[in-house]
């Protein structure tokens, strides 16, 4: 199925980020979901994740970034390879409009292509619109995820 082009819905267009331009593009679609990242350290911080696999899809309307999605392919031996998306955002101004769903269809269906068994997120516990979202999408609460400040 083309996720770019489905009928009756946006016009959103959705590619991996790949010039600077593009990925400074993202910034303010993304900074709605990570504020403690600013402006000026953005794109750096997302050239150094590349090293370790990271990749920045953005979806676009009109020439306006709005939805975003952080995601790097992994491989364990509990889950064999798998998808992992770091961050998934929509633009606050922009949701209910079908741009969500068309982002996780999209990063599900390159999961795929690229061979994974599975797809994963995290979400924050506060995060209850987005969890309803998911369900909707067919995820489950599959573990608990701890971690410990230093």
């Amino acid at each position: 199925m083309d996720y770019n082009n489905r009928k009756g819905e946006n016009k959103m267009e959705i590619r991996i980020a790949k010039s600077d331009k593009e990925i400074v593009g993202s910034y303010e679609t993304m900074s709605q979901l990570r504020p403690n990242i600013k402006r000026d350290a953005f794109l750096g911080r997302v050239r150094e994740q590349e090293k370790t696999g990271y990749n920045l899809a953005f979806g676009e309307d009109e020439g306006r970034v709005v939805s975003a999605a952080g995601f790097r392919f992994v491989e364990t031996l509990a889950w064999g390879k798998f998808m992992y998306v770091d961050d998934l955002v929509t633009d606050e101004n922009q949701r209910s409009k079908g741009y969500g769903d068309k982002m996780i269809d999209w990063l599900m269906a390159h999961a795929k292509e690229n061979e994974c068994r599975e797809f994963h997120l995290d979400s924050g516990v506060q995060r209850f619109l987005a969890h309803r979202f998911y369900f909707r999408k067919g995820m489950t609460i599959s573990c608990y995820h701890f971690q410990y400040n230093f």
